[in-house]
């Protein structure tokens, strides 16, 4: 039966290194180190030992929390040797592990808990189990969220029994390497439908139509009258509505008279229009082109007085234009 429990360790440790598995909230893993026992009390006392030895174990975990873990396993921890035979624990270790994240990869930790052990002292051919008391300290270095690799100190504190048969502090200095699983698969992310983007709305196009008017003039005069100012009304209501639009006056004289002047009263009857439309209806200079066609373009004949009153006129009119509702 001894035999079985010696070999037992050795291929858990190797089956715990093949499988080493660990990830939030489960893990396992497995360790192997070295061991030195010390304080040797009992019928183990002034013996002349080797204390020192090999040790390992495996691991299974559960992280309640990202500080918390509840631990449990089987330890080996090797025996001091004295003559042919020696004094050899191993047990189960149950302690929690209490967790301070450095960096998202590198944590450092201590455990504290019991030790069920079983000591075997085969120079007396005498064995004994209990409970002693274990902590430890390590730093865990995470490859991945799925793999890491530890290194600690475990500290046992008197195993085994002061008279029979002997009794141990037992330090453990080792490797381990972790397996974690067990976390929620991630929530797959839905995006939703987009929307249809709506169809493009032509802009409704606005046709303005052209506006304008002819004024009458008497006969050599640049004065307007009320029905002048009356048919300008429109005109200028329509420059109001479109600031962008502009106003063209064009001013006629008949053929009585010298070409330059009636060239020049031409202008001035363009100008009075002007002059009249830009101060009562606060349009600015630049809108407005003025200028004087003289006897050189009459609607009818020079010949009676009838078509003479038809060519004394200016002409004032804004274009039409189109526009986006």
């Amino acid at each position: 039966m001894k035999k079985v429990f010696k070999v037992l360790p050795l291929a858990l440790l190797i089956s715990g290194a093949v499988h080493a598995a660990t990830d939030n909230p489960w893990y396992v893993g497995a360790r192997v180190g070295g061991t030195t026992y010390d304080s040797l009390d009992g019928v183990i006392k002034g013996q002349d030992a080797d204390k020192d030895d090999w040790g390992g174990g495996v691991f299974l975990g559960y992280n309640f929390n990202s500080w918390f873990a509840l631990e449990g396993g089987y330890t080996y921890l090797g025996q001091a040797d004295i003559g042919s035979d020696g004094f050899e624990v191993q047990g189960i270790d149950l302690l929690g592990k209490f967790t301070y994240e450095v960096s998202d990869s590198f944590d450092i930790y201590g455990k504290l808990g019991g030790f069920v052990f079983d000591a075997d002292n085969s120079v007396i051919n005498d064995d004994k189990s209990g409970l002693a008391g274990t902590a430890g300290v390590g730093l865990e270095y995470f490859f991945n969220d799925a793999l890491s690799a530890r290194a600690e100190y475990q500290y046992y504190n008197q195993v085994g029994d002061t008279q029979t048969p002997g009794e141990s502090d037992i330090h453990f200095y080792g490797l381990s390497l972790v397996y974690h699983w067990g976390a929620p698969a991630p929530v797959p992310v839905v995006e939703p439908e987009p929307e249809p983007m709506p169809e493009p709305v032509a802009p409704e196009i606005v046709k303005v139509e052209a506006v304008g008017a002819v004024l009458p003039f008497a006969f050599d005069s640049d004065k307007l009258t009320q029905r002048d100012i009356e048919l300008l009304q429109p005109v200028a209501q329509q420059l109001v509505a479109y600031p962008d639009t502009q106003l063209y006056v064009v001013g006629h004289t008949d053929s009585r008279g010298s070409i330059e002047y009636n060239q020049k009263l031409s202008e001035d009857r363009a100008a009075v229009v002007a002059g009249y439309v830009g101060n009562h209806f606060g349009i600015d200079e630049s809108r407005i082109v003025a200028q004087g066609r003289g006897e050189l373009e009459p609607v009818a004949t020079n010949d009676t007085e009838e078509g003479r009153a038809q060519n004394r006129r200016v002409e004032v009119f804004v274009p039409g234009f189109e526009m986006e509702k």
